[in-house]
């Protein structure tokens, strides 16, 4: 776990720091938005709708888009991952990130804040890969793939599916007669997300169940103590400390080390009022038990007893 965890743990809200949820979120509007004003950009440009879409289509998307041509893809290899965090459109992205949101606390809820963020990266990858693989088999000089590949779709459904293998009798809206199953929202998300793929493409239907079955996989291996997201964990740990000046640093001691503890004098010295009252008990003490049975503090108070500048 990085420093800055272990630092401020916090309940898991949308609005939190160290929320990994809302770091994916966040990502994903900031690629959209960035996407946006590119387009807006190219309006002062150009005069006409078609001239902007055909422009934007050309050089814009390609840098975040993944394409199903091996040779596009090999000269923006980023793509594979920025792919994954695309959206084209308000109410595709707005749609995406409520679900994303939606079983990402459940998920976060179940199992903590470590586990998110590299399920929806191998959710993703799977559905680039299947992506890529189903384009390659069915082209051919009758059958042209859809070209581009993006969205978040096949990440969600890896979180879906996850917290459905843990849990699948997870309630929602418990006030609601009892809450709604977790299985039936992910059903539910399942049926939605194959219902809007244009015409049943093979290509695009496949990264979907791509992304549902890691998410499957994940959890099972979990459960049999192989935890795939551990060494991803530990890697943004490492990358997140490395700009984080609050750190504990190596072979430097701790502030407490490098002050009076580790000092060759004491920091104070502890000096016994001497009283009467005081120096007859040790006197007591002398006569029943013998000089060799008083501690170093009673022998050091019937020195000073005897000092001819100390008054009792």
């Amino acid at each position: 776990m990085s420093y800055s965890e272990t630092s401020a743990k916090q309940r898991l809200t949308l609005g939190d720091s160290n929320n990994a949820l809302t770091r994916l979120i966040v990502i994903n509007l900031v690629v959209y938005i960035s996407i946006a004003l590119s387009k807006v950009f190219y309006y002062y440009i150009y005069r006409t709708e078609e001239d902007v879409t055909r422009f934007f289509t050309a050089d814009v998307l390609p840098l975040a888009v993944l394409s199903s041509d091996l040779s596009t893809l090999a000269s923006k290899p980023w793509t594979v991952l920025t792919a994954m965090f695309t959206h084209i459109g308000f109410w595709m992205t707005l749609a995406n990130m409520l679900w994303l949101w939606t079983f990402g606390y459940i998920m976060q809820d179940i199992t903590g804040n470590r586990k998110i963020v590299p399920l929806y990266i191998y959710g993703g990858l799977a559905g680039v890969l299947v992506f890529l693989i189903t384009s390659a088999v069915l082209r051919s000089p009758g059958y042209a793939p859809v070209s581009m590949y993006y969205g978040s779709a096949a990440s969600i459904l890896a979180i879906a599916v996850a917290i459905t293998t843990i849990s699948p009798g997870y309630r929602i809206f418990p006030m609601l007669g009892g809450g709604l199953p977790v299985w039936i929202l992910t059903a539910f998300y399942t049926a939605v997300s194959i219902a809007t793929v244009p015409n049943y493409r093979i290509e695009v239907f496949a990264p979907l169940l791509a992304g549902a079955l890691t998410g499957y996989l994940f959890i099972w291996f979990v459960k049999r103590g192989y935890d795939w997201s551990e060494w991803m964990s530990n890697f943004f740990d490492w990358v997140n400390n490395l700009f984080n000046p609050d750190k504990p640093r190596k072979n430097v001691p701790a502030i407490k080390d490098q002050l009076f503890y580790k000092a060759e004098n004491a920091p104070y010295k502890k000096t016994p009022h001497v009283t009467m009252q005081r120096v007859d008990e040790i006197l007591d003490k002398i006569n029943q038990q013998g000089y060799n049975s008083l501690t170093t503090e009673e022998k050091d108070i019937l020195r000073r007893a005897g000092e001819d500048d100390v008054r009792i």
